[in-house]
């Protein structure tokens, strides 16, 4: 690479650098004094327009300074790769603890960690709960609430417990209930609920005779159960702080990032697409929609006890990448290490 492309990178690094953390137009001055003491106002300027050319950084209004563009900040996060893998969340120790400590309770584990994740980036975070078609069936429990409605509890064997309420069209008397839910647990136990939702509930109900209704409802509605519980739901932490920022400083701006959160069948398909690697970025046309190319979301693919789910952080487009990336990619990969293979492992 050539000296004046090197220094161009440099002044692309200072510039984004810089808006991240003033959240300030940047200026050549600034750049001078601060980074390049060596290399004159001029040579800055020239630097800043081949940049304003190629599209990533832009002038707000005249004799204002730069600001990064998407196509900045995506340059910017390749060109950081470097530093990103050498960066490393240094409180491994207490997400170890947390998930010793709650390996029982996978919910309460996943609460703690979306806390720590938020307190830790600043930003809104997130955890999509595991996506329980991976796991095995330990135990189902069905209980009757009311006239018309059954409780579901589906109980897995990584210690994941998914509860559902769904109203039933037949009078079921509670020792046929009890007699159906024996024969459930006696023929999926121990079975995929992916392979129970797909092919084995269809193979057992066309085994049942007609005469059978109650056991042939019974089995409709078991497959809108687990239908139900297979879903990824995203759990945002309750913090506001990161509103704090100055992107939040309007009424507007705050009901498009609302709106933004509740697209949750939205975020979960592009982070299914999108999803290739230890740590994932989605920014501006990534999302789809123009009302929504002001923010990023940062993610990563975790499995807890073999069953994948996803976390990260919502946010402006102005945030500390380099940061924010390594905790995220630590965080999702000592979730899965810790409780591979179903067991809680100890750090050694």
């Amino acid at each position: 690479m050539k000296k004046n492309e090197i220094r161009r990178e440099q002044v692309l690094k200072h510039v984004v650098e810089e808006y991240i953390n003033s959240c300030e137009p940047v200026s050549s001055k600034l750049i001078c004094d601060k980074y390049l003491e060596n290399t004159s106002p001029a040579t800055i300027r020239i630097d800043l327009n081949k940049l304003e050319k190629a599209n990533l950084i832009f002038q707000p209004h005249t004799s204002a300074g730069r600001i990064p563009t998407i196509q900045g900040y995506r340059t910017y996060i390749e060109q950081s790769k470097n530093k990103i893998s050498k960066t490393h969340f240094d409180s491994a120790d207490i997400l170890r603890e947390i998930l010793i400590k709650h390996y029982k309770d996978t919910p309460l584990a996943l609460h703690y960690i979306m806390q720590l994740l938020a307190r830790e980036t600043d930003q809104l975070s997130f955890v999509a709960e595991p996506e329980v078609s991976y796991g095995y069936l330990e135990k189902l429990e069905v209980f009757k609430i009311s006239g018309d409605k059954l409780l579901f509890v589906v109980s897995l064997n990584s210690g994941l417990d998914k509860t559902v309420i769904l109203k039933c069209d037949h009078n079921i008397s509670p020792h046929q209930l009890k007699a159906i839910v024996r024969y459930v647990n006696d023929t999926l136990v121990g079975q995929r609920i992916f392979d129970i939702q797909n092919t084995v509930l269809e193979e057992i109900a066309e085994k049942v005779t007609e005469e059978n209704t109650i056991l042939k409802q019974f089995l409709k509605e078991l497959q809108n159960a687990f239908s139900e519980i297979s879903d990824y739901y995203i759990h945002f932490d309750g913090n506001i702080s990161f509103l704090e920022q100055p992107e939040f400083n309007d009424k507007r701006s705050i009901l498009t990032f609302l709106n933004f959160m509740q697209r949750q069948d939205h975020l979960i398909n592009l982070m299914q697409e999108k999803e290739t690697g230890s740590w994932n970025i989605l920014m501006g046309e990534d999302f789809a929609q123009s009302e929504f190319t002001n923010f990023a979301m940062i993610f990563a693919k975790y499995e807890i006890f073999g069953i994948p789910g996803y976390l990260g952080v919502l946010g402006p487009i102005r945030m500390n990448y380099a940061k924010n990336i390594a905790i995220i990619r630590d965080i999702a990969n000592i979730i899965t290490e810790t409780t591979k293979k179903g067991m809680v492992v100890p750090k050694e």
